[in-house]
């Protein structure tokens, strides 16, 4: 049994069917997803191959490439994506479509025959093999996952789960501070990049490239200083008047 059925024109989202299709496999591994010219065995029966292909499936994805709704093979009933495609609606396999590019738009029920105008309706999913590649594939197996839950576990790209008590940080830019709190126990490790003021990590009381001051008062000026600097500590100030 495949997972993924992916259904695709010949010449308007075939290469996006191919990258989906091997994204599919180094994620979940072999035989996880359909495409006829690569699932489909050289002497087989491919009518069978196929509207068996969509029936065990768990979910449908079809890409829908630019001139997809335009394409006058959409209108025949022989036509083999219209019938997949019809195939998952009568068997109530979950469809998604996948806008292939960023110059797809969303279906419109008007350009479609009447029988795939429900397509239209179905929420769809972008991808931009130019600009937003991994990001965007991403997004597709995580959404799949969702209709067959059983591949989270065979997702060989997903992050381990932190082992019980165990401590995990994932802080991308930061321009502020970044605070950790609760309990930690055992070493902490940081790696730094780029840093452009004082850093403390460790244990104890660590300054690295920082000054270091200590006594009832300190004044430490980086830059320009033009308005002076005043202090005043504990009670009142004196003046002229107090020496007299």
């Amino acid at each position: 049994m495949h997972d993924v059925f992916i259904n695709y024109r010949t010449g308007d989202g075939d290469r996006t069917a191919i990258t989906i299709e091997r994204d599919l496999v180094r994620r979940f591994g072999e035989g996880k997803a359909f495409r006829a010219s690569a699932s489909i065995r050289p002497g087989e029966k491919y009518p069978e191959r196929l509207l068996s292909g969509v029936r065990r499936s768990g979910v449908l994805l079809a890409v829908i490439g630019p001139q997809w709704s335009r394409h006058p093979a959409l209108h025949d009933k022989d036509d083999w994506v219209r019938r997949e495609i019809l195939e998952a609606f009568a068997c109530g396999v979950p469809v998604i479509p996948v806008l292939d590019g960023r110059r797809t738009e969303r279906l419109n029920p008007a350009d479609l025959p009447e029988e795939l105008a429900g397509l239209a309706d179905l929420q769809s999913m972008p991808l931009d093999l130019q600009q937003d590649a991994e990001p965007g594939l991403t997004r597709i197996a995580r959404r799949i996952t969702e209709y067959v839950p059983s591949l989270k576990e065979a997702d060989s790209t997903a992050s381990p789960s932190p082992a019980p008590g165990s401590v995990s940080n994932s802080v991308g830019d930061v321009n502020g501070t970044a605070v950790q709190n609760r309990d930690v126990t055992g070493d902490v490790g940081n790696v730094i990049k780029g840093d452009r003021g004082s850093i403390h990590t460790g244990k104890g009381d660590i300054n690295n490239n920082s000054p270091r001051f200590s006594g009832d008062g300190a004044t430490y000026v980086a830059g320009d200083n033009q308005g002076g600097i005043r202090h005043q500590f504990g009670g009142r100030r004196r003046n002229e008047d107090d020496v007299r």
